[in-house]
């Protein structure tokens, strides 16, 4: 009798420890990808990297042709500086010399005028007295009026001059060279854009496409591993989430690799999702679960997308 108490005793122990198993949730190993596109639609002209290199942020890792972008900023550049040699010009004022050419073109106009008034006031007695046709009258007239306007309008010249240009026209001129200089520095940041760069330290996953092709715009270039090592993306089932907050201590395990990792809980989702299926673990009735990130503390050598175990380290 106290034979079959003892085994009955050692197998509710058993299970009672089977049942305090740690659970685990399942997952991969993941880095930050960043995909780097094309700005351009232009030729691949060098490539500095290979798949797998480790690379240090703002280094280069490809060129693209620079020849038309080139182009193009050199030409916004030249209208810069006409822009600011006219407000330079307006800011500085007249030049004696123009004054001078100004007042010789009205004097010049006045005379046109006067001359034009002279023969109006010849043909109009004859036309009234039909002595010319009424046609002639009509062309004297059109001309005396059209050299008034021009004296008018020569006039207004050298009064501009003499003044100097108005402060609408400045402003003006100076809303000109800053609208230039913002479309040289679109143009600058489109041309150092050519050269694709690091833009954290990582290792080159991917490169795409190859010396000489030429991808279209938005195309990625280069896939960049960003950081100095992986991290576990693991799904938390709904009836975990509760005891599993950020700061967390966790061991993470990979098959073929004896020893286990550790780190901690960086980032949860607050919003459920499905379980991938390859998350799913034994009779895993809730499906639910939640994203969680776990930081590693080692494990820069680790290649991305390898099956993990994790298990939360309970706080005491």
């Amino acid at each position: 009798m106290s034979r079959i108490f003892l085994l009955t005793m050692l197998a509710l122990l058993s299970l009672s420890g089977c049942s305090e198993e740690t659970p685990q949730v399942l997952g991969t190993l993941e880095y930050d990808r960043i995909a780097l596109p094309a700005p351009s639609a232009e030729r691949i002209v060098s490539v500095d990297v290979r798949e797998g290199d480790r690379v240090k942020a703002g280094a280069v890792l490809l060129t693209l042709e620079r020849t038309r972008v080139a182009a193009q900023t050199d030409a916004v550049q030249a209208q810069a500086e006409q822009q600011r040699d006219v407000l330079a010009e307006l800011e500085a004022g007249t030049r004696s010399e123009q004054i001078q050419q100004a007042r010789a073109q009205l004097a010049s106009v006045q005379a046109q005028a006067r001359d034009a008034r002279a023969y109006l006031a010849r043909v109009q007695p004859l036309g009234q007295r039909k002595l010319v046709a009424a046609v002639e009258v009509d062309r004297a007239r059109a001309a005396a009026n059209s050299a008034d306007a021009q004296v008018r309008a020569a006039q207004a010249a050298l009064s501009e001059l003499e003044h100097g240009a108005r402060r609408e026209r400045i402003a003006q001129a100076q809303a000109a060279v800053r609208a230039a200089d913002a479309q040289v520095a679109v143009q600058t940041v489109a041309l150092d854009k050519l050269r694709i760069v690091a833009p954290r330290d990582g290792r080159i996953d991917s490169l795409p496409y190859k010396l000489g092709d030429q991808a279209p715009v938005g195309a990625p270039l280069a896939i960049l591993l960003a950081g100095d090592g992986p991290y576990a993306r693991v799904y938390v089932p709904e009836p975990m989430r509760v005891n599993v907050k950020i700061g967390d201590a966790a061991t993470v395990r990979l098959d073929g690799r004896e020893a286990a990792l550790t780190g901690h809980v960086r980032a949860i989702r607050s919003e459920p999702s499905f379980t991938p299926y390859y998350a799913l673990s034994g009779k895993d009735a809730a499906r639910l679960s939640y994203l969680a990130e776990i930081a590693l503390d080692a494990g820069a050598d680790l290649p991305a997308g390898l099956p993990v175990r994790a298990e939360f380290v309970e706080k005491k």
